[in-house]
């Protein structure tokens, strides 16, 4: 409702020639999507966009973005773009820069850990109109963020933001359109229906060089097996997720714990390999220090718990072990594995679970044989 900011036509050639890869046509689709919405309009008349991007795992939600951004920095006017973590933000805004540094248009990160000094710079650098492009955590819904000329808002992971806090962001400007992103595969009538008040496009091919992950699903008697296995990856230059559902160690319960199965695995099983260790009570800081490590190779085992569950990119890992996977709600296991698979070598899934429950292994077992989340999700 009411009357959105009209973009200008542009073209789209400086910003594809720069990428190492063709577009998909669901990506050339989402991106007229976008285009139809904020240029042509409809009859005409331009509404405020409000549009969803749902696609799966590595289907290339991100460049599609990064097109819409384009379009309106093109057009005069700044964009951000807000994400749940900073590891995901600063890995966007790695992927962003790169590009918009070559065509001259200026990025900016913000996050809760950016120093009282940096966040002023940047605070100044946008009410100016300087800042075309920023992204960030929740940090920007701070009352100190001003833009200059704020035409479009892009939010990552739905499922992860509340309402309100679209709806601060959207308030920096009545006018700025709204693009937002969702790896949660469903199915395309219930998208529909789950974001009545949005447009959707679907991503449903995976780009050019993603593999299919191949997944099983074995219980404890195969530990020297799985032991084996990562030996062998290890060997090859590859790394290695392991994921576990608890933290620490609770009482009564035989669940994997991230602290001290990094420990087992490091003195006991691999005293010879690099083991880290992730999770979410760690602070921030620490966070982006591992991931950053694991990111350079300079970690063969990263034990972790579903913090790493979106948008971290290591195309150099190739198995991806899940430790009591019954504990884990399908699309939860689906990110999961989607971190795997994303180079050039084959890669693999392995789920562990003593669970004898026989829905529970029914889920599992269906889960091992289709890698297409949008199946997954019916």
């Amino acid at each position: 409702s009411g009357t959105g900011i009209r973009f200008s036509p542009c073209s789209l050639k400086p910003l594809t020639e720069l990428l190492p890869y063709e577009l998909t046509n669901d990506q050339k689709n989402a991106i007229n999507d976008v285009y139809k919405d904020t240029v042509l309009g409809d009859n005409g008349k331009i509404t405020p966009m409000a549009r969803i991007i749902v696609g799966d795992v590595g289907s290339g939600k991100t460049v599609c973005a990064i097109a819409a951004m384009y379009i309106a920095v093109k057009s005069g006017y700044q964009v951000a773009l807000m994400v749940p973590t900073e590891i995901l933000a600063r890995q966007h805004y790695a992927d962003v820069k790169g590009l918009f540094d070559k065509l001259g248009i200026k990025v900016e990160l913000l996050l809760g850990s950016t120093t009282q000094k940096e966040k002023r710079r940047i605070y100044e650098s946008l009410s100016l109109g300087e800042t075309k492009v920023i992204i960030g955590t929740h940090a920007l819904i701070s009352e100190k963020v001003e833009f200059a000329s704020p035409g479009l808002v892009i939010t990552d992971e739905q499922h992860r933001f509340g309402v309100a806090q679209r709806a601060l962001l959207k308030e920096k400007s009545e006018s700025a359109h709204m693009l937002v992103m969702s790896a949660t595969p469903i199915p395309r009538t219930l998208a529909l229906l789950m974001y009545g008040d949005l447009d959707v496009s679907i991503l449903d091919e995976l780009p050019p060089g993603r593999q299919s992950v191949d997944t099983f699903l074995v219980n404890e008697s195969y530990r020297p097996r799985i032991n084996n296995f990562i030996r062998k990856h290890a060997a090859n230059g590859n790394q290695i997720y392991v994921v576990c559902p608890a933290v620490e160690e609770t009482d009564g319960m035989s669940l994997k714990s991230a602290t001290q199965w990094a420990q087992v695995l490091q003195t006991a099983a691999f005293p010879d390999l690099r083991v880290a260790l992730l999770h979410g009570q760690m602070k921030a800081a620490d966070k982006e220090r591992v991931m950053a490590q694991f990111a350079r190779g300079e970690a063969d085992i990263l034990v972790a718990t579903t913090v790493i569950e979106v948008g971290v990119d290591v195309p150099n890992a190739t198995l991806m072990i899940v430790e009591d996977a019954d504990r884990f709600g399908l699309s939860q296991l689906h990110q999961l594995r989607g971190r795997v698979g994303r180079g050039q070598d084959k890669s693999y899934c392995i789920l562990t679970s003593h669970n004898q429950n026989t829905e529970t292994l029914q889920r599992l077992k269906a889960f091992c044989k289709t890698t297409d989340g949008f199946k997954i999700a019916e």
